[in-house]
């Protein structure tokens, strides 16, 4: 007898934070979304199972593979019923039941079978199915998500989207797609929750740094210095001084107000640049930018990302208006080829994509995954179960001899092999495992045969050492290569596993993973942490296991933040949650928490591997580490960092940046008068003596007003202008808290609600929220950190006025938040809060041409606008 979805009933325990889920999911459901972020191992399955039994309607379940659409049916009949007696469903979506499992690209076919989009819908209509599941929601492309969004417009009734890692790192307009589709995040089952129920292993990552060579070195210094020459010769360069002032922006500013304002970048840009040049800028082009001819101007330094904007603007997006220079513009453009800073319609003089290229696969990391390799192999003994994933096979290097190894210069699976196959004390336990190659030691035909019939095999030695054998298999083999060598690794014969990631970074199981190391390049926050996934499973042969996760990075020795190649691997890890290397051990995402160098100019970056190296050595402790920190946190925050010490731009600022205003400022002023009263009393004795203390007092308030005038008067300045850094941050958070309050955003009780404001070292300032549910704390943590950004395109510029200010001719501009700006009303209640927490203010509407005005100034010109600097948004469990 067959169950209904209604009846089905899970068999065992909710793990504690799966409970947590279900218990807050009628509230989400809500509003026909429910959308879940939960790491591997966390049980997905399961809870997206017990959703459709909640629901209790005709459900479409979407995977990204038959692999995993048919663990759905797997997990549906062992785990919700007794004896897998649930005959309702179907795998093929032409015939539909109450549930059906199938594929993102069985649903597409499907979809492109129709020729009338209408049928495509009634179809699921006539069939009753109101609940899409989509799994692995991140897979979605462009043309899935059509057929998918269309049906949810149509008919769909209901949307549960289930992911490991939302895809933060597309580009905008998909992120924008993908939410519409899942709508927002509901819920999160985070790694401390699973690691505190031993469903994840302990683990940490590591990165592992190594310089260019020499001849990447050469390449990135001779780029710079071309383009530093490029820089210094357009900046005399007289002809070209003369065409830009030609533009109708400069020559016609008055005229071009509309289209200015639109293309603010591009005028601050041509500005900057005549100034630069040596040009004097008239003063009527100032006052477009709202500037008073009182006001004194301080231009920003030229930039190559300023040079950049000039230069994409006119190559590009005005080349159709510029049409009487073309002659000259290409010109520049072929000047800009050779370069090589000019490709595919775009500007690029930092040259992130070229040196990203060049250092990501820098020959280098090869030695960097040998030194690796040799330090876990002494680590684990024979415990060791190392995997290395790389982009490419590199097949081309199969043969290559045993004396051209060290010249093998490309980053892949085969030479990855041949390095550490040359250095390895034990290369016996070497394979590789790929979709089209599969090597391992001739030793291990025999114990193969224990696993299947060595004659389902062929053979084939590699020429460069017969030892190794390609394996391929027959037709009468039962089990997969990948099942064989799989077994083989988790058996512990094959220890040191090379393969591609797009076989072993997905789907691919293997539990006693204990070393990844990531030698790929190719790939997203999404690949990253599901290829980081494999490492941090549990191991029930293991139960002590501790994973680590090696991080190759290529250091760029000419930049202060090491290059393009630390840049994206630092960004990754906003998408990992791990253990810190301090001693008050915390848990959090981002790459600080390991502690390497901030300015790699100056640091010894092999000094810095030694350290890394020595900390592999200590798993016992990272468990420790592990163990205190889940116990001591109850879950996870969201918590904004607002980094003083980034501001490069403004160095005059930076001093009282670091600490707080006031402290400093007094503080100088108290030992500057330690060292001047006893003097000056000394000095002019005689005169208290001879005109009293009335003259004495006049004297003494003179001398302190010459010496120390200047200084109280700037201080104050700065005091008025900035306040104390953190105490501004708190009242702002203050003010966008009473503001979603009396916007009707809140759900949970005020008097629940409470904010931290913290002072960090280096004047850095950390912001948490507590008590909200997670949609609320998003909410809240992206209107503040939308306060402290530099100001981009707002709808509503705050611009912080008072008498002080306007006599000091002070101005601070801050964008109100997106969540405050849709109507003027909630624009108005936003400013009266702003109002009641951090004084008067004034409102622009930014989308005039006085308005316009105002931008501007606040996104490029105001040297002191403190939205300069810079924040993170930061997940912490505490």
């Amino acid at each position: 007898m067959s169950t209904s979805i209604a009846n089905l009933n899970f068999l065992f325990n909710w793990r504690p934070y799966q409970a947590k889920v279900l218990e807050n999911f009628s509230s989400h459901i809500d509003d026909n979304h429910f959308h879940i972020v939960a790491p591997p191992g966390s049980g997905k399955t399961i809870l997206g199972i017990e959703i459709i039994k909640r629901i209790s309607k005709k459900t479409l379940v979407l995977a990204p593979t038959l692999t995993i659409r048919n663990q759905w049916e797997d997990r549906l009949q062992n785990f919700f019923t007794t004896d897998c007696n649930f005959t309702q469903v179907s795998f093929n979506i032409k015939e539909p039941s109450d549930i059906t499992f199938t594929t993102y690209q069985a649903l597409h076919s499907f979809y492109k079978s129709f020729e009338d989009k209408e049928a495509y819908y009634n179809f699921f209509k006539k069939h009753g199915i109101e609940v899409l599941l989509l799994d692995e929601a991140h897979h979605l492309k462009n043309e899935w998500w059509k057929c998918l969004y269309n049906l949810k417009e149509q008919h769909i009734q209901t949307v549960v989207a289930l992911t490991a890692t939302p895809p933060y790192d597309s580009d905008n307009s998909e992120i924008q797609k993908y939410f519409k589709l899942c709508g927002e995040i509901d819920d999160e089952i985070v790694v401390p929750d699973l690691v505190k129920e031993h469903n994840l292993c302990p683990h940490q990552d590591l990165v592992f740094l190594s310089k260019p060579e020499n001849q990447e070195i050469n390449f990135i210094a001779e780029f710079r210095l071309k383009i530093a020459l490029f820089v210094t010769d357009i900046l005399k360069n007289t002809e070209f001084i003369s065409f830009l002032k030609q533009h109708r922006f400069y020559a016609k500013t008055e005229e071009n107000l509309e289209e200015l304002y639109k293309f603010s970048d591009f005028f601050s840009s041509l500005l900057i640049f005549l100034h630069e040049s040596g040009e004097t800028i008239p003063i009527e082009k100032l006052e477009v930018l709202g500037f008073d001819k009182k006001e004194t101007i301080e231009f920003p330094s030229i930039t190559h990302e300023w040079i950049q904007i000039l230069f994409q603007h006119l190559l590009v997006i005005d080349r159709k208006n510029l049409v009487e220079h073309e002659t000259y513009l290409e010109i520049l453009e072929k000047r800009l080829r050779e370069l090589a800073v000019f490709s595919k319609n775009k500007v690029n003089l930092v040259g992130n994509e070229l040196l990203y290229k060049s250092l990501s696969s820098s020959p280098s990391k090869l030695k960097s995954i040998t030194t690796i390799v040799q330090q876990e192999q002494q680590n684990l003994q024979d415990d060791l179960r190392c995997v290395i994933l790389s982009d490419y096979i590199r097949k081309e290097y199969l043969n290559c001899p045993q004396s051209e190894i060290k010249e093998i210069k490309k980053l892949g699976v085969v030479p990855i092999f041949h390095h550490v196959r040359v250095s390895t004390r034990d290369k016996t336990s070497l394979a590789i495992l790929s979709g089209s190659l599969v090597v391992f030691h001739s030793s291990l035909i025999a114990k193969l045969g224990l696993i299947d019939n060595i004659q389902n095999y062929n053979y084939t030695p590699i020429k460069s050492d017969t030892e190794f054998v390609i394996l391929t298999s027959t037709t009468a083999s039962k089990l997969t290569i990948v099942e064989v060598i799989t077994k083989l690794f988790e058996i512990g014969h094959i220890k040191i596993l090379v393969g591609t990631k797009s076989l072993l970074g997905e789907g691919w199981d293997a539990p006693s993973i204990n070393s990844l190391i990531l030698a790929s390049v190719v790939g997203s926050f999404v690949t990253s942490n599901q290829m980081r996934g494999r490492a941090i499973r549990i191991d029930n042969q293991n139960p002590h296991k501790v994973g680590l996760i090696w991080h190759l990075a290529c250091i760029d020795t000419t930049s202060e933040f090491g290059g393009r190649d630390f840049e994206i691997l630092a960004r990754r890890f906003n998408a990992f949650l791990g253990i810190n290397n301090n001693n008050n051990t915390v848990i959090s995402n981002g790459i600080d928490r390991l502690q390497l160098p901030t300015n790699f100019i100056d640091e010894d970056i092999q000094q810095q591997n030694k350290k890394t190296l020595a900390l592999s050595k200590n798993r016992n402790l990272i468990a420790q580490r592990w163990e205190n920190a889940v116990n001591n946190g109850k879950g996870v925050i969201k918590e904004l960092t607002f980094y003083n010490e980034k501001n490069k731009q403004y160095p005059q600022l930076k001093k009282l940046y670091y600490q707080d205003i006031v402290k400093y400022t007094v503080g100088e002023i108290i030992i500057g008068l330690s060292f001047f009263l006893p003097e000056f009393i000394i000095k002019n004795f005689n005169i208290l003596l001879q005109k009293g203390i009335v003259y004495f007092l006049f004297v003494l308030s003179s001398a302190l007003g010459l010496t120390f005038g200047y200084k109280i008067y700037k201080s104050v300045q700065l005091y008025l202008y900035f306040g104390l850094v953190h105490k501004k941050i708190d009242k702002m958070a203050s003010a966008i808290l009473e503001s979603l309050n009396r916007l009707n955003h809140l759900t949970t009780p005020l008097n629940e609600i409470q904010i931290k404001t913290e002072l960090l070292a280096k004047g850095n300032v950390s912001c948490t929220i507590h008590g909200t549910n997670r949609y609320e704390s998003t909410l809240f943590i992206k209107a503040l950190d939308e306060l402290l950004q530099p100001i981009n395109n707002p709808k509503y510029l705050l611009i912080k006025t008072n008498w002080f200010r306007k006599k000091l001719k002070l101005n601070n501009f801050f964008s109100v938040p997106e969540i405050f700006s849709a109507r003027k009303k909630e624009t108005e209640i936003f400013q009266t809060c702003w109002n009641k927490h951090l004084g008067k203010s004034k409102l622009v509407y930014t989308r005039t041409i006085n308005g316009r005005k105002f931008l501007l100034k606040a996104r490029l010109f105001h040297i002191h606008n403190v939205n300069n600097e810079l924040t993170k948004k930061n997940i912490v469990w505490k």
